[in-house]
């Protein structure tokens, strides 16, 4: 299959700042540095796309470095659309932090429409001393259009290793013309479902794991639940009928997971 789009980012850190030290895209990728607080040692980079989405045949390669010390936001412009294919598509994210790194992602959702058959695998390479949030929604399709769970297949793939040691595994996949979408271990009902992974070895996981159930308890609309992962983190399962909803309750759990650390260092 041939590589139609590539992006490489290598976020350093100099003078107590994080820097963008090295952005390669083909198009129709660009990068956008939206970073809010300029006084603060983070980057925020927006990934852009003039294209309308996902189409057939297509196979993106990223490559995402976090330089030791360095702390990036990775954001992306609008939801991922997954057009109408007659053989597949698929992306492969490779992503490595360094020691005492940071990176936090949280893309818009994917919308797979009818036919449409897609694939990723994200492999991430934490060293000792890191701080990693990453997150993902996955929508029925194009609900509103009459095309629920129309699509052939979605596969992702998201492989954790700690020092080169494979530590979380998150396999999801979805065959809705296969498999019964609504049955006991499925979306049971649901149309919506996002994950969100949290492993920081430094952090207070038991604390920040009952403070974020409070959290989801007093948001209606919504099914959760958090695991504890086997190294120093949790894992996010969200259920909703509502893509928007679901994305920013990993919005809301992402900055009150960062002010719940700020407060219990001051």
């Amino acid at each position: 299959m041939q590589v139609k789009n590539t992006l490489h980012i290598i976020a350093g850190h100099k003078n107590r700042k994080t820097y963008l030290k090295k952005g390669f895209c083909k198009q129709p990728f660009k990068l956008a540095d939206v970073t809010e607080d300029k006084s603060g040692d983070y980057l925020g980079l927006m990934i852009r796309s003039s294209s309308p989405g996902i189409l057939n045949e297509d196979h993106y390669l990223i490559n995402i470095e976090v330089e030791e010390d360095a702390n990036l936001h990775l954001s992306t412009q609008g939801y991922q659309r997954l057009y109408t294919m007659s053989n597949q598509a698929s992306q492969n994210m490779e992503v490595s932090l360094r020691n005492n790194s940071s990176l936090c992602y949280i893309p818009h959702p994917c919308v797979p429409h009818k036919s449409s058959d897609y694939s990723s695998v994200n492999n991430i390479y934490l060293s000792t001393h890191h701080c990693l949030t990453w997150s993902e929604v996955i929508t029925c399709g194009r609900k509103l259009s009459g095309e629920e769970f129309l699509f052939s297949r979605y596969h992702n793939v998201t492989n954790v290793y700690l020092n080169r040691k494979l530590v979380v595994k998150e396999n999801i996949l979805l065959q809705p013309l296969a498999n019964n979408i609504h049955s006991i271990g499925q979306l049971e009902g649901f149309t919506h479902q996002s994950s969100l992974l949290f492993i920081n070895n430094c952090a207070e996981i038991k604390q920040i794991s009952e403070e974020c159930c409070r959290l989801l308890s007093g948001i209606g609309g919504i099914s959760f639940g958090i695991s504890l992962l086997p190294v120093n983190g949790l894992i996010f399962r969200l259920l909703g009928n509502h893509a928007e909803k679901l994305f920013d309750c990993n919005n809301q759990l992402v900055d009150y997971i960062r002010k719940f650390k700020t407060s219990t260092l001051s």
